[in-house]
Parts: structure tokens; sequence; C-alpha cells
């Protein structure tokens, strides 16, 4: 799945259960770092439009550096050590990122029915045991973008409730402007409901 989609799981799924904005942030970014390791993808672009000797880094180590348990506890640990309630920050982005192995097992499939990218759960320790499912659909099919979208959807609905959102991460102004319109729309919706 694509890192938007990775941060709404994070978010809608897990931010909950810490009650500060920082340890909120925190857990969901620990649903996207798995990703870092696929970052070898900008170095084999720029190898190719340089007129480099071409490099591979892209396939070599994305799926192999970061989604395994090893990276699971390092994740947790890097981002607990920035956390207020650092126990919970550490539990919780540790299955953030478990979220999002689950997430790429289900639905990270390549081009063709298959391309399956696995998950080598104890990598780059070793490559036993490898998780993949038969079924995984593409990692641009219709299914992820309906599943972002029902995130987005219900992280905007949750943020008109609670008055805060991921967008408060970046810009606290902007977070309170999207809350007031999110209100806004859902009152108006209501009314039109109740006069129907």
């Amino acid at each position: 799945m694509n890192p938007i989609t990775h941060f709404l799981v994070g978010w809608v799924g897990l931010e909950r259960f810490v009650p500060s904005m920082r340890d909120k942030g925190l857990v969901a970014i620990a649903g996207v770092l798995p990703d870092l390791d696929g970052l070898g993808i900008v170095v084999d672009f720029s190898t190719r439009m340089l007129g480099l000797p071409p490099t591979d880094y892209y396939q070599h180590y994305h799926r192999l550096l970061g989604h395994g348990l090893p990276a699971a506890v390092m994740i947790a640990a890097v981002v607990a050590c920035f956390g207020r309630n650092r126990r919970a920050v550490f539990g919780l982005a540790f299955l953030a990122v478990h979220l999002h192995l689950l997430c790429d097992i289900v639905g990270s499939r390549g081009s063709t029915p298959l391309d399956l990218w696995p998950i080598y759960y104890f990598a780059p320790l070793s490559l036993q045991p490898e998780f993949s499912w038969s079924g995984q659909w593409p990692l641009i099919g219709w299914q992820n973008f309906v599943i972002t979208a029902a995130l987005l959807a219900t992280a905007l609905l949750r943020s008109a409730r609670t008055g805060y959102s991921p967008v408060g991460l970046l810009n606290t102004r902007a977070e309170s402007e999207l809350i007031q319109v999110l209100r806004r729309r859902i009152s108006r919706m209501r009314e039109r409901d109740r006069s129907d």
C-alpha cells in the first residue's frame, strides 16, 4: 500500500490509545517508516537519469531491511525515544509496523498475478519465515483506493467529533479551520436529513 494509506491505518487504528498529539503522530508515522528501505529507488532513478552505471538498490533492499521483526523493534524503540508515554508509544509503534506488514501482504502485489511481494519476517537476519498471500491484490488496485478513501473519511468524521486531526501535526491553525468546516458540513447534512 502507499505511504498515505499506511499513515491513515496507523492514525485511524491506533491514535486513540495515546492522549498527546506528539504520541499520536509518532505512532502513525511508525506505520510508514518500514518503507524507508525503499528509498533506494531514488538512487536507482538518479543513476539511470545521469547515465551512471545502473544500480538496483530498490529491488535488493525494499522489503528486506524495514519489513520484519528486527525493523519493527528498532522503529518502535526509536520513535518511543521521542514520545511522552514511551512505553505506550513503543507498543503501539510496534503494532503499527505490523499493521504495515499485514497491509503489504494483502495489497502490494506487482503488475502481474505472479509478482507477489513477500514479507521475510526475520530479515535481514534470515529469509525464513516468508509470508505471502496468493490473493494479494495489486499495489495500484481498486481495493487500495477504496481502503484509502474509507480511512480518510473515517479520520475526517472522527476529527469533527474529537476536535483534532492529523493536520494538527503540521499546523494547528489549519487543523482548527478544517475542524470548523467539517462540523459545519456535518451539521448542514443533519439538518437536511431532519427536514426530509
